[in-house]
């Protein structure tokens, strides 16, 4: 089992990096789960991105802000390359200690099957990258971090993640991600630019394959992704997307029900019951009891 992860895993990564070398921006929209991963390659896209902030919500019940462990999060990863023939993009915080720390982390990642992971330099514990009073370690010991994640990996693509632009300002930033891509990371990525100059300032002076992150009502203008590829950026996530539909979704068919004792009303707004196991794989399941010929109630004499 674990040469079969391992294989997938390598094949992940080359697929992640093909996409990555067309002059296409790769789209990867945020998945917490293993049925959102599903949902995201069904609807046709090319890549994912698994969201800590989203696996945080759905498995804690709790904000992103460093309380998920890095057992729960390569967990959240394995369940989700086990469903997606796509590549998967991982979160891992800042690494979960020092480079030794970080070292275990990206071969846990990595055997987990996942493409490719981003770091922060974020102080441990870190917070969403679009929440208030961030503070961020000294360049070198990110540096450090990222050598530790050369090493420790075999073709997994490492993404440096600077959160120095609330701290320090974009210049800073910018200056973080040059050192940074010299240490050895494959991407570069400055969380929560605000704005559309911003954006082109990282387009213009960054080195390497470029990463931007879209949040909904969050810091960074909201642009289509033509105008984030003709600004200069490679991949572009959609981190929360997915978590905030499924929220506000939830919400309302709840608050119907609470209100009209009844879900009548609200039909259209759920899938039905065959959209629902088509979309978590029963034909699949079904074809391969034929294929194997089970039958389960002749276990029950």
């Amino acid at each position: 089992m674990a040469k079969e992860l391992k294989a997938k895993e390598k094949s992940n990564a080359r697929k992640l990096k093909e996409l990555l070398e067309k002059p296409e921006i790769v789209v990867a929209p945020g998945c917490y789960d293993a049925l959102s991963a599903r949902l995201v390659e069904q609807a046709g896209f090319k890549a994912a991105f698994m969201t800590g902030f989203g696996a945080s919500g759905s498995i804690l019940g709790q904000p992103d802000y460093g309380l998920m462990t890095l057992n729960e999060m390569v967990t959240v990863c394995q369940n989700m390359t086990s469903v997606l023939n796509i590549p998967l993009i991982g979160d891992v915080d800042t690494g979960y200690g020092n480079p030794l720390n970080v070292y275990r982390t990206i071969r846990e990642f990595e055997r987990a099957g996942v493409a490719a992971v981003h770091i922060e330099d974020q102080v441990f514990p870190k917070r969403c990258g679009h929440m208030e009073k961030k503070a961020v370690i000294p360049v070198e010991e990110h540096c450090e971090k990222i050598r530790a994640c050369i090493d420790a990996r075999e073709e997994m693509l490492i993404i440096a993640r600077t959160d120095a632009r609330a701290t320090h300002g974009i210049n800073e930033a910018i200056e973080r991600i040059l050192a940074y891509y010299e240490a050895g990371a494959d991407i570069v990525y400055i969380d929560a630019p605000a704005s559309v100059e911003e954006l082109r300032m990282i387009g213009e002076k960054a080195k390497g394959w470029k990463f931007v992150n879209q949040v909904e009502n969050g810091k960074t203008p909201l642009l289509t992704t033509k105008e984030l590829q003709d600004l200069g950026f490679d991949i572009v996530i959609f981190p929360c997307t997915t978590i905030f539909a499924a929220a506000k979704a939830m919400q309302a068919v709840l608050s119907e029900l609470r209100e009209k004792d009844t879900t009548g009303g609200v039909l259209e707004k759920l899938a039905t019951f065959k959209e629902y196991t088509d979309i978590v794989g029963l034909p699949q399941l079904e074809q391969m009891e034929k294929r194997y010929e089970v039958d389960t109630f002749k276990f029950k004499k």
